[in-house]
């Protein structure tokens, strides 16, 4: 009678914790979706939305959140970098949204950062990026380098040879970070500064016949030359186009790319593609249960079968599904008591394993090299075990003796040499 009694007791006290927490959350509970469904990332981003919208459609069909509705509160920023603060500001200040799931290019998180910062907001972001950051508001659900470029680099020189690089990169400060990063990393593996050619082009470069007659002439002296693609957005579109026309396939220059995943590949035609690799941390193509429900979920909400799944879209699975752990553990949605408990939470990968939430605010993932097939899918042809992103990369003299742990340094860039946390800006 006693355990029955302490059983009902228990049931009691937990019913009684969620009716509280629900009489202090303010109802409904707002998530802003601040992604692009026009201009030039519009290719890329508004799959992300739709995504947002599936996963909080989800939520509210399994019971909601501390007793509330989640409702999303949706605006597009354009492509345009000044827009993402602006639109920001307008989530926290006007509408009240208790997190944003946010952006694609590094340029609009870091134009986000300082409004999010200033104002005490919460972000997730689910995007491979350049490193070298780590905010106290930001979670970083998508690769750090050392998840995503540093292995597709190793994987180029280890498994094809490769003697001559050409870093092609859209002009903006992911490209940019991540090619100086791999620049050095190249550096120390031996390859000479004159066999690294880097180029950056604007948003939505279209003529790229120069630029693909400078990487053949790289291989002019018969060395093995391989592409490392940082270009974003629809430039995607005209530069594989141009490797067709000019007749090169994977077997004489290879092409990694960081930007390119099944939702840009299923607007080409993959045919001359076949063979050229992407880096990411999950593929469509994945074999686990997971995968699987998660892809009948996407047809089902989406109703069109025919669409593809994506890394960020995990990403922000996992970030979404990580968030509502850490909002029941704290009992609020209030943001200080969230971070906190998010440091630390776990949630299935849908290639397989579990990824965790490490007090830099980045996750553990697995590294995935894919091969372009004619069906615009990947062949996962490589699969690590999760690798623990590192917000500040070793390869940097200046990054390499920073360190970022908020649980028991409360810093995002402490420096190991002075032992001193230098005041993070978002004005790099």
């Amino acid at each position: 009678m006693k355990l029955a009694a302490a059983a009902v007791f228990a049931m009691w006290a937990a019913a009684f914790a969620t009716t509280a927490a629900a009489q202090e959350t303010d109802c409904p509970i707002k998530v802003g979706v601040l992604h692009s469904t026009s201009g030039t990332m519009a290719i890329s981003e508004t799959t992300l939305k739709d995504t947002m919208l599936m996963l909080i459609e989800q939520q509210n069909a399994a019971g909601g959140l501390l007793g509330c509705d989640l409702e999303p509160v949706v605006v597009d920023p354009a492509s345009d970098w000044p827009l993402f603060a602006e639109k920001a500001r307008e989530l926290l200040t006007v509408e009240n949204v208790d997190v944003i799931f946010c952006c694609w290019t590094s340029v609009s998180r870091k134009s986000v950062l300082p409004v999010i910062e200033e104002l005490n907001g919460l972000v997730f972001y689910p995007v491979q990026y350049e490193g070298e950051e780590s905010s106290y508001n930001v979670f970083y659900t998508g690769a750090a380098p050392n998840q995503q470029a540093i292995p597709a680099v190793d994987y180029f020189l280890e498994e094809l040879g490769v003697e001559k690089f050409a870093l092609l990169g859209t002009d903006y400060v992911y490209p940019r970070t991540t090619n100086n990063i791999l620049e050095q990393y190249l550096l120390d593996h031996g390859i000479p500064e004159e066999d690294i050619f880097v180029n950056y082009t604007p948003f939505g470069q279209s003529d790229w016949s120069t630029i693909i007659s400078d990487v053949q002439e790289l291989a002019a002296d018969g060395s093995q030359v391989g592409v490392i693609s940082t270009i974003n957005g629809d430039a995607n579109v005209g530069f594989y186009k141009e490797l067709a026309s000019a007749g090169i396939d994977a077997a004489d220059i290879p092409v990694v790319a960081f930007s390119v995943g099944e939702e840009e590949l299923s607007g080409f035609d993959t045919a001359d593609l076949v063979g050229h690799l992407a880096a990411w941390n999950y593929f469509m193509s994945a074999d686990t249960p997971e995968n699987e429900e998660f892809i009948a979920s996407w047809h089902e909400y989406i109703g069109n079968e025919d669409r593809v799944t994506n890394d960020p879209m995990e990403a922000h699975y996992i970030g979404f599904n990580m968030w509502v752990q850490a909002v029941e553990e704290a009992g609020t949605t209030d943001v200080d008591p969230v971070i906190e408990a998010m440091v630390g939470q776990t949630f299935p990968n849908l290639t397989g394993g579990t990824a965790e939430m490490l007090p830099n605010h980045h996750l553990t993932k697995p590294v995935l090299i894919g091969e372009i097939q004619a069906d615009g899918q990947f062949d996962i042809i490589s699969q690590t075990e999760p690798v623990a992103g590192d917000a500040w990369t070793d390869f940097l003299p200046e990054s390499a003796v920073l360190e970022s742990d908020w649980v028991e340094l409360g810093c995002g860039m402490y420096n190991t040499e002075t032992e001193t946390c230098v005041q993070m800006t978002s004005n790099y």
